[in-house]
């Protein structure tokens, strides 16, 4: 089709400004765990521009972070520069990233929402693994009413999150925060306005997951 734009053209035609479109700043969510995070080895998924990532560098940690777009993730990478700080920066798509067993003391997952329902569960899944025991995963998502706002975020209803799907599919995880709420959003022109959020923090059992 004339004129059709596959996801990753879409993304590095979006990414490809001088300004960076979610902002320079960490989502609000995350930098708000500041204090709960584990120091060691962290993951940024779908970072983007690298705004995420680059703040968890800052913080300590030593941080892989993948994108499947070359703007966002060349992006990243001066974003890392000018701050002094490195990240292992990845461009793959979550397919192809190597998800390894067992490696993270944290995860963070900030609107990743790309993902059909189909492909959903066994994202989840990677995630699940790559965690150590007593990691923590923090999720920042939108929720059900952000079609209403229409401030960002998938436009499909299946591609938005509330807290049972968060709850199951990471069942035997001891929750900290599982939240919907609603509230403006100032992270770039990406994300800007009134918005519909769900906020997930939850720890990785240490022997084994409950029943």
């Amino acid at each position: 089709m004339s004129g059709f734009l596959y996801p990753q053209e879409m993304w590095d035609k979006r990414f490809s400004t001088p300004e960076y479109v979610f902002g320079e700043e960490p989502n609000t969510f995350l930098a708000a765990q500041a204090r709960e995070l584990p120091p060691g080895f962290a993951l940024a998924i779908a970072d983007g521009e690298g705004r995420n990532s680059v703040w968890l560098a800052r913080q300590g940690h030593q941080v892989d972070a993948f994108d499947f777009s070359k703007a966002a993730v060349a992006k990243a990478r001066s974003l890392a520069a000018n701050h002094g700080v490195k990240v292992n920066f990845n461009c793959s798509d979550w397919q192809s990233f190597d998800w390894r067993t067992d490696h993270y003391d944290l995860v963070a997952g900030v609107f990743f929402q790309f993902a059909t329902p189909a492909e959903r569960g066994d994202l989840f899944e990677r995630i699940r693994q790559c965690l150590k025991p007593g990691g923590v995963l923090i999720i920042q998502g939108y929720g059900k009413n952000q079609l209403t706002y229409r401030t960002g975020g998938p436009d499909k209803l299946d591609h938005l999150y509330d807290e049972e799907l968060l709850r199951e599919a990471f069942s035997g995880f001891t929750v900290q925060v599982c939240e919907t709420y609603e509230t403006v959003l100032h992270e770039g022109a990406g994300h800007e306005g009134m918005s519909a959020l769900v906020g997930f923090v939850a720890t990785k059992p240490i022997q084994g997951f409950e029943s």
